[in-house]
């Protein structure tokens, strides 16, 4: 595999560390997966709302008390 495709590979075991059980879901939080792909959390958010045909229903949810 060519080093710019390789270097975009996130490695497994950081993910699962950003795994988290909320409301007996398992989520990652917006802040944790934006840090994965390396851009701020308002640019990762805003790229999911220009794109909401891309993703599951059920890909992004907000929290409420």
């Amino acid at each position: 595999m060519e080093k710019s495709k390789q270097s975009l590979i996130v490695p497994e075991e950081k993910i699962i560390k950003r795994i988290v059980m909320l409301r007996d879901e398992k989520v990652i939080l917006d802040l944790h997966l934006a840090e994965l792909y390396g851009v701020e959390t308002s640019a990762l958010k805003q790229a999911v709302r220009r794109n909401m045909e891309r993703f599951p229903e059920d890909f992004m949810f907000g929290l409420t008390a």
